[in-house]
């Protein structure tokens, strides 16, 4: 697994609603070299509280043990396509 995705100023609810409907292994990955699954909801917290500005991720890479899933943050980072994954807006209608 090496870094296939450098993320800059990505809207962190939509790519946490990416990120559910990944089925592999995710990994943030820092500059410091910490490697976080962001499939555990406790990473996300602890990871993404250190790397976000301005409601932002600053700076990371990510690494996926599928190949699926890195098609899928590829596009989402690129394209701003969401998939299958709720809008943020949609989740907070279901509740």
């Amino acid at each position: 697994m090496a870094p296939m995705l450098e993320l800059h100023n990505i809207d962190v609810q939509s790519f946490l609603s990416v990120l559910d409907t990944c089925e592999g292994d995710v990994f943030l990955v820092t500059r410091d070299g910490d490697h976080l699954n962001l499939k555990s909801k406790l990473c996300q917290l602890v990871g993404l509280t250190k790397l976000i500005e301005g409601g932002k991720i600053s700076d990371a890479y990510i690494i996926c043990s599928k190949p699926e899933d890195e098609t899928r943050l590829f596009r989402f980072n690129l394209l701003g396509d969401m998939g299958d994954a709720k809008k943020p807006e949609d989740k907070k209608d279901e509740k």
